[in-house]
């Protein structure tokens, strides 16, 4: 039998993301933040693999049952988060703190490698770093000493954390107060 919720203010549910934490209570993600659905929120807390730590005031009800909707859950069994990332656009960009290697700018981003393929370089974080469309354009297939382009910083291979580190420097457009006491947990406290 499917039950049908329904929300008990006018507010639409969509606007009703939960905050997902590790069992240890720090966030699974900061960039992307990890944020589950009130579907999803719901689905885990009816399927007992999550703590409710916050909620909303809002509510959703079925004819025998009213739940307040959870704005922050912790996950019962601690995930262990991988110790590297996988090598997507996405994390290269993360990585890079989305500035372009070459000139800094934050604009029009894409991706250059140092080592062109055209000459036998591959596309690994070893090889691969952030480039605005202009300076990958005038970089073209040369080596970056021969295009007189040295990049702002060696690319490397980061791991999960570091990705974490600087997804902080780029916090989502909306944080709920509930979140706040569970992001940014070891950031240094103002005296």
């Amino acid at each position: 039998m499917k039950t049908e919720l329904n929300l008990t203010s006018n507010e639409h549910l969509e606007s009703c993301p939960a905050l997902v934490l590790n069992a240890d209570f720090r966030p699974l993600s900061y960039y992307p933040l990890s944020l589950w659905s009130w579907q999803d929120t719901i689905k885990a807390v009816f399927l007992d693999r999550v703590n409710i730590v916050s909620s909303y005031n809002k509510s959703v009800h079925s004819p025998s049952l009213e739940i307040k909707l959870p704005s922050v859950v912790s996950l019962k069994n601690y995930v262990k988060p991988p110790q590297w990332p996988a090598f997507t656009r996405f994390n290269l960009f993360l990585r890079d703190r989305f500035n372009c290697q070459y000139c800094g700018d934050a604009s029009d981003l894409t991706f250059d490698h140092l080592l062109p393929r055209s000459k036998g370089g591959q596309t690994t974080w070893e090889n691969v770093v952030t480039a605005c469309s202009k300076c990958n354009l005038k970089k073209s297939n040369h080596l970056y000493h021969v295009a007189n382009m040295k990049p702002l910083q060696w690319p490397y291979k980061p791991n999960v954390h570091e990705l974490h580190k600087n997804g902080r420097f780029f916090p989502p457009n909306y944080l709920h107060d509930s979140w706040m006491d569970y992001l940014y947990w070891d950031s240094k406290l103002e005296a």
